[in-house]
């Protein structure tokens, strides 16, 4: 058998994520059934739970992606900079229209709400520390705690989510967020 360079392995790995996230963007969580993966990502199976194990983990590992792109982009400009990015880039988060399933495993499956926890705390961190920054620190509201600016921030990202996830239009957002954005800054 011949031996495949790391960076082969790699390679597959990044196109069976990439074939996937369509997979589930066109299908849902649900319908991405391992034979639409296998045609999504041109690959077989055995290779997509070579590198992934199983369905779940392979969705989490998109989940875990996005949530590490959000967090740099958070660290950088802010969850609402995230937002805005929901709504100009669409294509890039195509597949978070398996959120309304997502919500139900979360509510209703515990192992899964934990894998996803481990996830998304890398986002959460982000905005923590985004928040304990100085600069931006001094920008914030002093009035309210940190904790409760932070739930209101991804309150306001998970219905942005939830609407846009159920075909809702994001017109006129750009002036909603304009509008958290300036909740949020110290008067």
């Amino acid at each position: 058998m011949p031996v495949v360079s790391d960076e082969e392995l790699a390679r597959r790995r990044r196109e069976i994520l990439e074939g996937a996230r369509v997979c589930f963007a066109r299908h849902g969580y649900e319908g991405a059934t391992v034979r639409r993966l296998e045609e999504a990502t041109g690959k077989s199976r055995g290779a997509i739970f070579h590198h992934f194990g199983d369905k779940e983990s392979l969705f989490l590992e998109i989940a875990h992606q996005d949530a590490v792109r959000q967090a740099e982009v958070v660290a950088r400009d802010g969850l609402v900079a995230v937002m805005r990015d929901l709504i100009h880039h669409p294509e890039r988060h195509d597949w978070l229209v398996t959120r309304v399933e997502i919500s139900r495993l979360l509510r209703t499956d515990a192992g899964f709400r934990a894998r996803w926890e481990k996830h998304q705390e890398v986002l959460d961190r982000a905005v923590r520390e985004r928040f304990e920054q100085r600069d931006v620190a001094e920008r914030m509201r002093t009035d309210v705690p940190v904790a409760v600016l932070t739930t209101y921030l991804e309150t306001v990202l998970d219905g942005l989510i939830a609407r846009l996830a159920s075909g809702g239009s994001a017109e006129g957002f750009d002036t909603v967020l304009d509008l958290v954005e300036e909740s949020v800054r110290h008067r």
